[in-house]
């Protein structure tokens, strides 16, 4: 029997949440980890009790959807709300950060991205990465791989 490897497991279950995604344009998931502990998880969608895409089209201004929530914000916000430090953390995300979702990453402390797929590479967003000394790696790992690990 195959045993998943701790980068697929938290990939895993970074795209099973990017199944609850609100969002019609981009399905995102995202999982924090700290000690190979699960420590939050988020999915890109709308400010819990309002609308969400999925029910009323996306809000778009200037090429981009103001309705949600990116899931890498909606996991760092988790920690923040539950008073977890995520201070040295890894996270792991379906697709790249954006650049806003990047600063917010170095100022949460995090030191490590994993990312399944390229998504609009901000080269500012590659810069403070770099700068701030954040590894980042793509991880060839989708949902479709999981399925050699069910047999």
């Amino acid at each position: 029997m195959d045993r998943i490897e701790w980068k697929e497991y938290f990939m895993a279950q970074s795209h099973l949440l990017s199944l609850r995604s609100t969002c019609e344009r981009l399905s995102v998931g995202a999982t924090i980890v700290k000690d190979n502990r699960v420590i939050a998880g988020g999915y890109n969608g709308s400010v819990s009790g309002e609308e969400h895409c999925i029910d009323n089209g996306c809000l778009v201004v200037d090429g981009h959807c103001i309705r949600t929530i990116h899931a890498e914000m909606n996991a760092i916000i988790q920690c923040a709300k539950l008073g977890v430090s995520s201070e040295g953390a890894t996270i792991y995300v379906t697709h790249f950060p954006c650049l806003n979702c990047t600063k917010s990453i170095i100022q949460a402390g995090i030191k490590q991205i994993y990312y399944a797929d390229d998504y609009h590479n901000h080269t500012y967003a590659i810069q403070l990465l770099e700068q701030s000394g954040v590894h980042y790696e793509k991880i060839n790992f989708h949902p479709e791989d999981i399925i050699k690990y069910l047999k």
